[in-house]
């Protein structure tokens, strides 16, 4: 720990837990992979993206903040999307503040209305952070602060893109300025509390859902079956799950070209992960209906959340 950080945790240091919810696709992962200067969650145009809660920790002098980034809160289709929706309401209990992000290029709908309601049952401090301001004039954005302003409490208002960075700066002297002094939570060089193997079988997640087509994305689920450390890198197998032998011919593609290109590019994530040249070995397997098997689930990485 640098001098510099002792002196601030002993006089002036602020921490706590702050929750990031919002409707899928409102650019969570966009924004806190932007605080932390790295990427640590993966990203994908796809709705639902996330589907556990992940803490992301951002440490500076003047205190560290523990974001837990969580998924899209939408209308549960199946056990999985249960899952998902509950580890997103879990995450608004026992924290320090939510930020409600909303994406400013998507309409105002039910799914904002539901979550204005749950806003409106907790005593949590809660911030609005309007995201894409980059693609609305001054007018419209001030119209869309006018339209939220009335609907909830909100301790205050940030207008920013997460994309280009633009006001982020701003939304971060507004969580310390919330936040009461604390103690140091994770060592300043943490950067997430997930072990390796989670973030690798997310990279290659993220690319079966860049690369493949619609029907595939939310059918997948990738575990890390073997990590082994050779004398000049790393060996990863992992495991690509699908529901139906459709959507393993998609991912494997002709001549097993779209795997192959799929594990270029996780490959290349996962490397500038471990600081390790890594052999990725890839394998797909049908799992019929494992979104609403419990102990597929489990097996997944998916377990039961509270509440």
């Amino acid at each position: 720990m640098t001098s510099a950080l002792v002196s601030k945790k002993t006089n002036e240091f602020r921490s706590g837990f702050v929750s990031v919810i919002g409707r899928p696709n409102a650019g969570k992962s966009t924004l806190l992979n932007h605080l932390l200067g790295q990427k640590v969650l993966i990203m994908s145009d796809k709705p639902q993206t996330t589907r556990n809660r992940i803490q992301c920790i951002l440490t500076e002098e003047r205190g560290q903040i523990i974001f837990l980034d969580t998924p899209g809160i939408h209308k549960p289709k199946h056990k999985l999307g249960e899952y998902m929706v509950g580890a997103a309401k879990e995450s608004m209990r026992e924290v320090d503040m939510i930020l409600y992000m909303v994406d400013l290029s998507s309409e105002y709908g039910p799914g904002e209305e539901f979550i204005i309601e749950m806003l409106k049952q907790t005593k949590t401090p809660c911030v609005l952070v309007l995201n894409k301001v980059d693609l609305l004039s001054k007018e419209q954005l001030m119209r869309k602060i006018q339209q939220f302003s009335s609907l909830a409490d909100f301790k205050a208002i940030v207008p920013i893109s997460a994309k280009t960075g633009e006001n982020t700066d701003e939304l971060l002297n507004v969580i310390f300025g919330h936040l009461s002094k604390g103690p140091m939570y994770y060592p300043e060089d943490e950067v997430t509390d997930q072990p390796e193997r989670f973030i690798m079988a997310e990279l290659v997640r993220e690319k079966v859902l860049q690369l493949t087509r619609d029907e595939v994305p939310h059918s997948i689920a990738v575990v890390i079956e073997e990590v082994e450390e050779k004398k000049t890198l790393v060996k990863v197998r992992a495991l690509i799950v699908v529901e139906r032998e459709s959507q393993k011919g998609i991912i494997i593609g002709a001549g097993g070209k779209q795997l192959k290109e799929i594990g270029s590019l996780a490959r290349q994530d996962i490397e500038a992960l471990l600081g390790s040249p890594v052999f990725l070995e890839l394998w797909v397997k049908v799992k019929k209906d494992w979104r609403n098997r419990v102990d597929s689930l489990r097996n997944y990485g998916y377990g039961k959340e509270k509440g």
